[in-house]
């Protein structure tokens, strides 16, 4: 681009450095300063997953409370996981042009007055309204949550950074279960969302005070792409969702709707330099094949998370407690061997350790396929494990790669589409169960897990590819940083 805003990539800025000014890109932020902006940064995610988690465990609970169906009641997780999916890349787009800093605020500010709504509906649609604007708040949040993590940390810990960033989530969705069986066991439904009520507020008052101010741009955020990608992401998901419940002409219509705002979408974007849907990183060869590695390997994740429960109930004859506490191994074993993988990503190559920890991941999907019926806990317990050591140690140094691989001006549109491709890969292993499952019953999440397990393989063999592109891990650059300003 001949524009030079275009060239300049973001730049952190003091406080009491004038906004926009255009400043030389520090290396992260001071201590103590920066463990307060990863505590809010930790503190917004955290509820955002939560949030996430505890619904499915208490939608029985809520819709008896509400006199809804459970075909209805599906809408209080289906409207907040809609609204986040069609945000993602529109906000990420909005915090490079606006600064990331206020558009994460903004996200926990609407987050915690979505949560105050929800604890306040005492109807289906009221609730189901106020989880839609509770999934914009955690659009926002989840969209710039990786561009700010670059900017908190140092280069040479941000693998470490982002190791971190990934044990919470674990450990978040962890909890979940947890966290909604004590609360309903000692007050009503209400409180799941009453909660993050005082800690958003908390959350903001050290957002505000701690997480790095960026310089925006001015230039034009871009309406009519953002309005086609919500289309694309809405049809299409909802419509394979339709086809996997109740067949193909159920969801044709929407997934015919989809697929035309899809190919608008891509002919608006694929002339601007700067793209809503961004297809300029894409372009990058190590870029793209981490967004593919991620997208396949979510998919594989989710495939064993949908149908496992189910086949632990139906199949092997445990209840819903021991089915918890069986599920448990798998995120818990991600804590552990995501920082670790974070840490060696700051000094060895991404495609090495993500075909380490998919091999490791496959093997394990394969080990739950072959799985006795009546195999003890123990011997599911080592499987799960297995599986989340593997994917834990993928999911660190993919999503560093990710981060790096993008001009620092364009941080904001690499984390929109690291969340993007999370959800896609999500979305994609839950249809291809629910189609097994529509095909040949719960029997089937055996056959499940053998094709999650050659997902997992495949994804081994795109991240083993990018050896050939990153010979060791890439330092941010600074090119085309004009000179700090003097002052203060």
């Amino acid at each position: 681009s001949s524009d030079p805003k275009m060239l300049t990539p973001r730049a952190t800025v003091d406080e009491d450095t004038d906004a926009h000014a255009v400043a030389a890109t520090p290396d992260g932020l001071p201590v103590p300063r920066r463990y307060w902006s990863v505590a809010a940064i930790w503190l917004a995610m955290t509820m955002s997953v939560l949030d996430g988690a505890i619904a499915n465990v208490a939608l029985p609970t809520i819709a008896g409370e509400l006199h809804a169906s459970a075909a209805s009641s599906i809408w209080i997780v289906n409207a907040y996981q809609l609204a986040i999916t069609v945000t993602l890349l529109p906000l990420a787009a909005l915090g490079d042009r606006l600064g990331y800093r206020r558009v994460y605020m903004v996200g926990l500010a609407v987050f915690t007055l979505g949560s105050l709504g929800c604890a306040l509906s005492h109807t289906l649609a009221s609730l189901t309204l106020a989880r839609v604007f509770q999934g914009l708040g955690a659009g926002g949040i989840m969209s710039i949550n990786a561009a700010l993590v670059r900017f908190t940390y140092p280069k040479k810990f941000l693998g470490r950074g982002i190791g971190l960033n990934a044990l919470v989530i674990s450990v978040s969705a962890a909890l979940g279960p947890t966290v909604a069986a004590v609360i309903l066991s000692r007050a009503s439904w209400e409180w799941l969302f009453a909660i993050n009520v005082p800690i958003g507020v908390v959350a903001i008052a050290i957002a505000f005070r701690a997480l790095p101010v960026t310089v925006g741009s001015d230039r034009k955020f871009d309406w009519i792409s953002a309005v086609l990608n919500a289309l694309t992401f809405g049809f299409l998901i909802t419509g394979a969702e339709s086809v996997a419940r109740d067949g193909l002409a159920s969801g044709l219509s929407k997934l015919a709707v989809g697929a035309a705002a899809g190919a608008l979408l891509s002919y608006r974007e694929l002339r601007r330099e700067a793209p809503l849907v961004p297809f300029d990183l894409l372009r990058l060869p190590i870029f793209g094949l981490s967004i593919l590695t991620s997208i396949v390997s979510f998919a594989a994740q989710m495939m064993a998370y949908v149908g496992l429960p189910f086949y632990f109930q139906s199949v092997m004859g445990r209840t819903a407690v021991e089915t918890g506490l069986l599920m448990t191994p798998w995120p818990l074993a991600v804590g552990i061997a995501a920082p670790l993988a974070g840490r060696l990503a700051d000094r060895h190559r991404a495609g090495t350790l993500g075909g380490i920890g998919l091999s490791v991941f496959a093997i394990g999907l394969f080990a739950l396929s072959i799985m006795p019926v009546h195999a003890g806990n123990w011997d599911i317990a080592w499987r799960m494990a297995l599986c989340g050591l593997g994917f834990g140690f993928f999911q660190s140094p993919n999503n560093r790669a990710m981060v790096t691989a993008a001009p620092m001006h364009r941080s904001g549109a690499a984390g929109g589409a690291l969340a993007t491709a999370r959800l896609l890969g999500q979305t994609a292993g839950a249809v291809t169960t629910a189609v097994f499952f529509h095909l040949a019953g719960t029997k089937a999440t055996t056959t499940a897990l053998a094709t999650a397990a050659g997902l997992a393989a495949l994804a081994a063999m795109v991240s083993l590819s990018r050896l050939a592109l990153a010979p060791r891990p890439r330092p941010e650059a600074l090119d085309h940083v004009d000179p700090a300003p003097s002052g203060p």
